[in-house]
């Protein structure tokens, strides 16, 4: 039986991605801060799943979680960060950009260190990080997370080109950019978003991908024609139109 960690397992793409690997005979590690969603998870797998409650803002808190699987399930294969959060914050309140950099910058980047570690010892593993199209440019709404994906973008990169130095060749990482999925997280941006993609399409292209082992995977498909325009749109015409 393999082994999974998925940190995000609360809601959304964490906790329906979670419930696939069930499906298909993982062991589960299941983490977040809502200890009442994790154990409902728990109950309906109760051979397969691990609870551990935690809040990725606190690092230490984060290597201690992680550690305590890692003794338990001994070898870990997967590992999904799938943890985050969105402030529409125009108005730079410092307490949303301080909870959005702690989030996606600091806790992210310990666990990623984490994953990385065990499988350069283990020789094995695949780290998958759930990103955002946001990776591709700024915003004028919400700076620190599009800030926050970018940086995840380059750090998962960065990683992926490190794993050059593992013999096995059999560590893999994996970077997911989400467009807008139908989660709590995008009730937040309000009505008429564009490209709304359902939850459980986005899920299931998601694992696609991480049987596939794919570097990087655009959900829904459709979103990598909208990072290419990104790509290749200059600054003063994003100043106009985002």
């Amino acid at each position: 039986m393999k082994n999974a960690i998925v940190f995000g397992a609360t809601s959304g793409i964490g906790r329906s991605l979670a419930k696939i690997l069930l499906k298909e005979g993982y062991r589960v590690a299941i983490t977040g801060r809502r200890l009442e969603k994790l154990v409902e998870l728990k109950n309906e797998y109760p051979n397969q799943v691990l609870v551990k409650q935690n809040d990725i803002q606190d690092v230490k808190e984060v290597e201690k979680v992680f550690n305590e699987i890692v003794s338990e399930f001994e070898t870990i294969d997967l590992v999904v960060q799938s943890s985050g959060v969105v402030h529409v914050n125009p108005k730079f309140e410092w307490d949303k950009e301080e909870q959005s950099i702690n989030t996606n910058v600091l806790g992210v980047t310990r666990l990623y260190t984490l994953a990385y570690n065990l499988f350069r010892k283990q020789q094995f593993g695949h780290l998958v990080g759930i990103s955002s199209i946001a990776s591709i440019r700024g915003s004028r709404s919400a700076p620190v997370y599009f800030a926050s994906k970018a940086y995840q973008k380059a750090y998962l990169e960065s990683l992926y080109i490190k794993t050059k130095s593992i013999k096995s060749k059999n560590v893999f990482i994996t970077e997911i950019r989400p467009g807008f999925v139908a989660t709590d997280m995008a009730i937040t941006l309000g009505d008429g978003v564009f490209w709304l993609v359902p939850l459980e399409k986005a899920v299931s292209q998601i694992y696609t991908a991480i049987k596939k082992k794919k570097r990087v995977a655009y959900v829904s498909k459709r979103w990598q024609l909208i990072a290419w325009v990104l790509k290749l749109s200059p600054a003063w015409f994003l100043r106009k139109v985002m």
